[in-house]
């Protein structure tokens, strides 16, 4: 299994029957093809629609439907369109339960920057400063380290933020880590890496679960 789709397999787990989720752009956006059979959960995008569905297949795309990251999207039965307004208002009304986020940066006080690399250009910060303070539970889902090989869960985060200690929970492909008072605990750890892998990973100190498994997204 291809990192990424580790991640997103184990980030569904986390989702339960009912949810509204808000999935970010990127990575995240993948979550939607492996919600576990027989559960219901409303995926809301924020560009104005909720019932948001999995991946079309090959040519079986809809030019006039794209998700917030402006990939072709579908829509499941009983699915609704609205306007931003009405879409945002979902969002900083607490009507999101889960939102999935990717980042450039998290750290072990539940910072998160995922908008801005300094003189770069960017397209803007879009929804995340909103979901972050509006979901009840903020999922980061990304790989464990940057392009270059440097940790991305840091001490504390050098980027601009988009939220300040609203971060519960940090999937990777290498691990999971929760966001405590006390600092980020490792509780669940991928099969092919060590304790000593993932921690010279994290720049961050790592708190050890007393309860430490291994991932399973089967």
């Amino acid at each position: 299994m291809n990192p990424r789709e580790l991640i997103v397999r184990r980030v569904a787990k986390e989702l339960n029957d009912g949810d509204v989720v808000n999935l970010g752009i990127g990575l995240p956006t993948l979550v939607a093809n492996h919600v576990p059979k027989g559960m219901k959960v409303i995926f809301h995008s924020e560009n104005g629609f909720v019932g948001l569905g999995p991946t079309p297949p090959q040519g079986e795309e809809d030019k006039d439907l794209v998700n917030a990251g402006g990939q072709y999207a579908t829509v499941n039965p009983g699915g609704a369109f609205f306007d931003s307004a009405m879409s945002f208002a979902l969002i900083r009304g607490g009507h999101v339960d889960v939102t999935v986020l990717g980042a450039l940066e998290a750290d072990e006080n539940g910072n998160l920057a995922n908008w801005m690399v300094p003189g770069k250009m960017v397209p803007g910060m879009g929804g995340a400063m909103d979901l972050t303070v509006g979901a009840k539970k903020v999922i980061v889902a990304m790989e464990h380290l940057a392009k270059g090989g440097a940790p991305k869960i840091l001490k504390q985060c050098t980027l601009p933020l988009t939220a300040q200690k609203e971060v519960d929970m940090i999937i990777t492909e290498m691990a999971v880590i929760r966001v405590t008072n006390e600092g980020l605990v490792l509780e669940e750890i991928a099969p092919e890496f060590s304790l000593e892998d993932v921690q010279k990973a994290t720049e961050a100190i790592l708190k050890i679960s007393p309860n430490l498994k291994k991932i399973e997204v089967e």
